[in-house]
């Protein structure tokens, strides 16, 4: 065999192992795609984002991500966070998922603390001087058998959290009502709700500004002045 021949041998056994392993790498890459699935794009932070900081295109990269290791919860564009602030310091690279961001929504539940309940009632009182922030008394007007009753005070020093005008009474237009939300325990709450339901009347006293006394509640007076 010349040498020339052998070259070309040569030549072509180099091509036919080069295309064979070209299409071994190809026929495992499709595998490899068979097995993870399509690839999908998900928002990932470009650098270090602190704590706070408003999310925009120049903080956040997109990634593709195969399917089946992409997050559950995931952003596939940085539009989709517009206006929103990381939560919590975001590392490069990072997924940015819901958990990791502030979209400004209120957070879930009522502005009292742990063991308060917020309690809703209507009763008499002046909207004008009954705000949000403001502190009340609760007076409960009980109805005797006689047709006689008695007013107690059934809670004192109540904040007020929500506060607006409500209808007026039918049979007393000159009545003023107002509707409220106020800070209380528990067991205030449960009492102020059934007193909705049994008692004749329900009073909303305002306190002055800084008054925060107490002594006051249960103190009852029949409709005699006794």
């Amino acid at each position: 065999m010349t040498r020339r021949r052998r070259a070309a041998v040569l030549l072509g056994l180099a091509a036919l192992l080069g295309g064979l392993a070209a299409s071994d790498v190809a026929g495992r890459e499709a595998a490899l795609r068979r097995a993870v699935g399509p690839t999908v794009p998900v928002v990932v932070a470009r650098a270090r984002i602190p704590a706070g900081t408003r999310l925009d295109a120049r903080r956040l990269a997109v990634r593709l991500v195969p399917a089946r290791y992409a997050p559950q919860q995931a952003y596939d564009t940085p539009r989709a966070l517009a206006g929103a602030r990381a939560a919590s310091d975001l590392q490069p690279g990072e997924d940015v998922t819901p958990a990791a961001i502030d979209d400004g929504a209120a957070a879930l539940g009522a502005p009292v603390r742990p063991g308060e309940r917020v309690a809703e009632l209507v009763a008499d009182g002046s909207p004008a001087l009954i705000r949000p922030g403001s502190r009340v008394d609760v007076l409960v007007t009980r109805e005797r058998g006689d047709g006689s009753g008695t007013t107690s005070v059934a809670l004192e020093d109540a904040e007020v959290l929500a506060a607006h005008a409500a209808s007026r009474d039918t049979d007393d237009p000159s009545t003023t009502r107002v509707a409220v939300s106020l800070r209380t325990t528990a067991r205030q709450a449960v009492f102020l709700a059934a007193a909705q339901s049994f008692a004749r009347g329900l009073r909303l006293l305002p306190r002055a500004a800084g008054d925060r006394r107490h002594g006051i509640a249960g103190t009852t007076i029949g409709s005699d002045l006794r």
